[in-house]
């Protein structure tokens, strides 16, 4: 049976999809295509509807049960779905019934477009509630179990996305799966393509009728999965030896994105366009690299990459992809030209973007750069994403209702407009202005492919197609006078959106790993931004703050030095994943940099020595991303890839160089160069895919510098002026004084013997130091650190 077609938009796309990402990347075999096998499997009888799994059984939503807003969003369906755990496990073994799983996250559109025609239809109810035992899974709660399924998928279909449904056995191995299927009467079934009924009715027969048939290629194809998902285990298994990891990498991964770059409208490939920060990141910090780095890849081509980046900020900043009126990025863009967004707002671009744009902006000075890093900065900041008692919100939904009254949601109802909107808000001449400005046209600026369910007709996405001076010309204004008008009319808008539309629903989990990368953020803005506008910086390193205070006090065991990984209405089931420890050491680090803060460090150090004593592979190396102990997985997996979150073993790899400079600590040291060994052979072959891993390579090659500001007074003031207003480079900050420093000198042997109350500026690296102060004044910048 040919696979089920539909349109690009009719999934929430995978970033971490090892084929949808970099087609024919991986070297290792697929996985043979089962999703053709299973459903040519020969049955005995079709039997209809009726035909049932005759167990008697009779299951009931436990939804209710779950804190999850995507989860509890299905609570009212017909359907009988039951939570993921060791109760519904042992369910399927006693009824011995597949399992069907469904993964998918509050934001996600295509998630709610298959509820709506599936999960609340009586018929798909009763075929899963007689047939399978269902269950509903956030991804965001539990994603290993995503992991897990969604490798499967991408190595049976070639691509992946969100909903994430499979069928699997009682002892959890797969036998069919996709993402979004037609149900009954949708719009999106391609002629005589099988829908989500007949994918049903035909796996609850072969289920039935071929059950032996079901369970031998089960393990056969769970076995392929093992070899298809042995990232960071290949390298260094039966002995093999350590090659080492060169800079020449730095330069094959610049290669790689230069060939990709969109040269019209900027970004990497075609459509659907991610923004992929990771990546973005990489390509910013070549030309801030040591010298050595600059030798490899040469000036021109890190000013290119640089250049690359900045164009594509630049069309992402006036794309659809950004909320002109609001602020904040969508997830994604389903147009190459950034025009056309997949609406929902995640939690985690936000806060990798805002680094981004802030060392865009300590590059470059342009004053466009910084209103976008205060743009996202404030989202992050403010309601409905920060918590009043600390941390940050996970998303908000790409549907909302247009109306207070409307009936249905649709997909960006709460971000697009009509030309007649823009005239009954803003008045005619300045609406054929602002229209002017954004693309505003009276029969709407989406094409009709783009529009799946006719939910965007004679709508328009806010996208700046027109430059202010040439408003002027056009107009006969001034260029003062068109800024005027702008500024008025996107307030007028703004008011208008807030006071007539419902707001898309948030998703109010709070998530140890993105609250991780938003301290991180927020507290490297505050300390580049704090000496040229301390009332907000101010805001912004109290936010990041409050948020690692709560983390601390809800989601932190002090006794065990353990997380749990999720809060919402109290600490959530699943322990903290090995991201969660990554991204919030990385955090952590960064609060320490903006504050000095010992305790923030002490911290970091204690979850880093956690991090290893619960996911290290002694035997491959490389952190796992779940706890040796997790009952309810078939595999350990390892998280090596830059995706829409950056890898959590290239962050962890960054940690353990940051902390082993910082604390002096040769341990931590080694076990960064070998996380980033384990992952050896794929990033040889595919190093653009490790773009985060880029920075080990680098600290690997030419080592790390720790800078210790001590005592204080006017030079080291200055110098810690300028060294917050560089981008992003290796290297580590402390600092002893008053109040400071007492634990790191109990901690680092080295920073031990440093008079905490004399005026200087120690550089340190292999295992001495020297003060950069007692140099004249004029050399302060070039003691700055670049590794």
């Amino acid at each position: 049976m040919p696979l089920v077609q539909f349109n690009l938009r009719a999934s929430c796309r995978s970033t971490h999809a090892r084929f949808a990402t970099a087609p024919n990347v991986s070297t290792r075999t697929p996985v043979r295509n089962f999703r053709t096998s299973v459903l040519k499997m020969d049955v005995h009888s079709t039997g209809g509807a009726s035909a049932t799994s005759g167990d008697r059984l009779q299951l009931k939503n436990r939804l209710n049960e779950s804190r999850s807003p995507y989860v509890r969003g299905h609570m009212n369906n017909p359907v009988a779905w039951q939570m993921w755990g060791p109760d519904a496990i042992e369910l399927a073994k006693k009824s011995n019934r597949l399992i069907f799983i469904s993964i998918g996250y509050a934001a996600c559109h295509w998630c709610h477009v298959m509820e709506r025609e599936s999960f609340e239809n009586d018929e798909v109810a009763t075929l899963l509630n007689e047939n399978f035992i269902p269950i509903k899974i956030d991804r965001e709660e539990r994603p290993d179990v995503d992991r897990i399924y969604m490798n499967y998928v991408q190595a049976t279909t070639g691509s992946g996305g969100w909903p994430l449904n499979a069928f699997i056995t009682p002892d959890l191995e797969p036998i069919f799966g996709g993402t979004y299927w037609p149900g009954p009467g949708s719009t999106m079934a391609m002629g005589d393509h099988i829908g989500f009924v007949g994918i049903l009715k035909k796996i609850r027969d072969v289920w039935r009728d071929q059950r032996q048939r079901c369970l031998d290629s089960a393990k056969e194809i769970t076995a392929q999965l093992r070899d298809f998902a042995e990232d960071g285990n290949i390298s260094r298994k039966d002995g093999a030896e350590h090659d080492g990891l060169e800079l020449d990498l730095l330069d094959e991964a610049y290669e790689h994105f230069k060939r990709r770059y969109d040269t019209r409208y900027a970004g990497f490939g075609g459509a659907p366009k991610f923004p992929t920060p990771s990546n973005l990141h990489f390509l910013l910090k070549l030309s801030q690299y040591p010298n050595a780095v600059k030798e490899v890849l040469g000036t021109q081509d890190c000013a290119h990459a640089k250049n690359m980046v900045l164009a594509t900020l630049d069309a992402m900043n006036k794309g659809g992809i950004h909320d002109q009126v609001g602020n904040g990025f969508a997830r994604y863009s389903v147009t190459k030209d950034w025009s056309l967004p997949h609406f929902e707002k995640m939690l985690y671009d936000q806060t990798q973007l805002l680094p981004v744009f802030l060392d865009a902006y300590l590059m470059t000075k342009s004053p466009q750069y910084l209103l976008v890093v205060h743009d996202i900065a404030t989202y992050l900041t403010s309601p409905p994403m920060h918590a009043a008692d600390g941390g940050f919100f996970s998303s908000e939904d790409a549907d909302s209702l247009y109306r207070p009254n409307d009936a249905d949601k649709r997909e960006g109802a709460f971000y697009v407009w009509t030309l007649k909107e823009f005239q009954y808000i803003l008045g005619d001449r300045d609406a054929e202005i602002l229209a002017r400005y954004y693309n505003v046209r009276d029969e709407g600026n989406v094409a009709p492919e783009h529009d799946a369910h006719d939910e965007l007709i004679n709508q328009n996405v806010l996208a700046i197609t027109t430059a202010p001076p040439d408003l002027a010309k056009q107009f006969g204004l001034s260029e003062d006078e068109v800024t005027q008008i702008l500024s008025e009319g996107r307030q007028k808008l703004l008011e208008h959106r807030n006071k007539e539309r419902p707001r898309p629903g948030l998703d109010d989990k709070i998530v140890v790993s993105w609250n991780g990368l938003a301290i991180g953020a927020l507290a490297r803005t505050s300390a580049a931004l704090s000496s040229q506008d301390p009332t907000r910086a101010k805001a912004y390193l109290s936010a990041a703050e409050k948020a690692a205070t709560f983390l601390q006090k809800e989601l932190y065991n002090s006794q065990s030095k353990t997380l749990i990984r999720v809060y919402r209405e109290g600490p959530g089931d699943a322990p903290g994943f090995a991201d969660d420890y990554a991204y919030l050491i990385s955090g952590l680090l960064d609060l320490y940099q903006a504050t000095f803060n010992d305790s923030y460090l002490q911290w970091a150090d204690d979850l880093q020595q956690t991090q290893l004593r619960m996911f290290w592979d002694k035997q491959h190396l490389g952190f796992f991303s779940t706890p040796e102990d997790q009952k309810d997985l078939i595999m350990r997996l390892k998280d090596g890839m830059d995706n829409a979150e950056p890898g959590t073993n290239g962050v962890s790899a960054q940690n353990l160089d940051r902390l082993g400079a910082l604390l002096d600590d040769q341990e931590y040291v080694n076990k960064a160069r070998e996380t980033a060994s384990a992952f050896e052979a794929e990033i040889m072959q595919h190093p653009f895919l490790f773009p985060t891993m880029m920075d080990v390579v680098v600290a690997g090659k030419l080592g790390m510098q720790h800078t210790v500001i001590t005592g204080q007074g006017p030079k080291v003031d200055e110098w810690l002026k300028r060294f917050r207003l560089r981008p992003a480079v290796l290297g580590t900050l402390s600092r002893l004084g008053p109040g400071m420093g007492a634990w790191l000198q109990r901690r680092n042997e080295l920073v031990r013997s440093m008079d905490p109350e004399r005026e200087g500026v120690m550089v340190c690296a292999n295992g001495s130091c020297r003060d950069a102060l007692s140099m004249d004044m004029g050399s302060v910048g070039d003691a700055m650190p670049n590794v």
